[in-house]
């Protein structure tokens, strides 16, 4: 497994990222990932396949105890509401889905939240995995409806935040561009039945 020295870092810590970066155009990796199904109250499994169709904004955070990652993801839920509606947002955290739940309760946090507190796995496929802190390091990924990866955006000072205005503007286009597609679908299927 790869191990990416330096490429995060808190303050003047330096930390070992594990796993490769992963690349626009590239298929993203599935994953099986819980959270609390809150009508239920039982701990459920979500995979990258669950919303097929959808363009996917996927926050990765060390975890929502951490100020930064707090203020990230309550940023991620404002800017929601002005996102088309083929598009959904996902935070990410090693955190379980009982303190991720117990989270979004308290601060109104409707987006749905994923924990990875079973295993390393997602944070080594997706070239996040902070060895010596055993967190995620903070990402921020757009998957198409296709499940490729649209852009990436690896944080490599945890103190600071991402790129809001980029990653909103790539969701735009890549909602746009699906839209087209559909049209364009269904212009075929209407010619075809004529």
């Amino acid at each position: 497994m790869e191990e990416r020295i330096g490429e995060a870092f808190a303050f003047n810590e330096l930390l070992t990222v594990v796993g490769r970066k992963l690349l626009p155009g590239e298929t993203a990796p599935d994953f099986s990932l819980d959270y609390l199904d809150l009508a239920e109250m039982t701990v459920q499994s979500a995979r990258l396949a669950d919303v097929v169709g959808n363009i996917r904004l996927f926050n990765v955070v060390n975890s929502l105890a951490r100020p930064v990652c707090h203020r990230v993801t309550q940023h991620w839920e404002k800017l929601q509401a002005d996102l088309p509606a083929s598009v959904c947002v996902y935070t990410i955290s090693v955190d379980s889905p009982d303190d991720q739940a117990h989270w979004q309760s308290t601060e109104g946090i409707l987006h749905q939240t994923l924990s990875t507190h079973r295993s390393e796995q997602f944070g080594q496929d997706y070239g996040v995995w902070l060895k010596e802190w055993h967190l995620l390091q903070r990402a921020v990924f757009v998957i198409g409806c296709d499940n490729r990866i649209v852009y990436t955006e690896y944080v490599a000072d945890q103190m600071c935040e991402p790129d809001y205005g980029v990653a909103m503007e790539v969701v735009y286009q890549a909602a746009m561009g699906q839209e087209q597609n559909q049209r364009k679908e269904q212009n075929r299927t209407t010619d075809e039945a004529l």
